[in-house]
């Protein structure tokens, strides 16, 4: 079985960032927390709860069938994997994400993709980040991921 990225009680959120630092840092390869493929932020104002854009793993992502060049590959447990050779940074995979996720490396320009790996859910210190194990064979966009 597969397993994907699962967000779960953003109550328990503090706003440490961990998840952003460990992404960017471990799995992308920079100290920015501009290039980490989660990211953590506030609804705005002094009571507002925290928020997490996380991929959502598509069975049949939009951004990749928007992707002309073959860089965004659909992955057989949903989401995508990047090719990063291929990519000519048109843009066009994040217009066609329906829950407008994809941003783009401010360096290179190419989309940030989560790998749905768990390195963010490692550094989690509340449990709110999860690895969930998912059948292959489940039809439709995955549940569970908050945006």
């Amino acid at each position: 079985m597969a397993r994907l990225l699962r967000v779960g009680d953003l109550g328990k959120c503090i706003g440490c960032y961990n998840c952003m630092f460990a992404c960017a840092r471990e799995v992308m390869g920079s100290y920015s927390p501009l290039t980490a493929a989660i990211r953590i932020r506030t609804g705005g104002g002094y009571h507002s709860k925290m928020a997490a854009d996380v991929c959502r793993a598509c069975r049949e992502p939009a951004c990749a069938a928007a992707c002309e060049e073959g860089a965004l590959r659909p992955r057989k447990a949903g989401g995508v994997r990047f090719v990063s050779g291929q990519c000519t940074r048109c843009g066009k995979c994040g217009e066609a994400c329906p829950i407008k996720y994809l941003e783009f490396n401010p360096v290179t320009g190419q989309p940030i993709v989560c790998r749905h790996c768990g390195v963010c859910a490692n550094y989690c210190p509340h449990g709110v980040l999860t690895m969930e194990e998912v059948n292959n064979a489940q039809p439709g966009i995955h549940q569970g991921a908050a945006r």
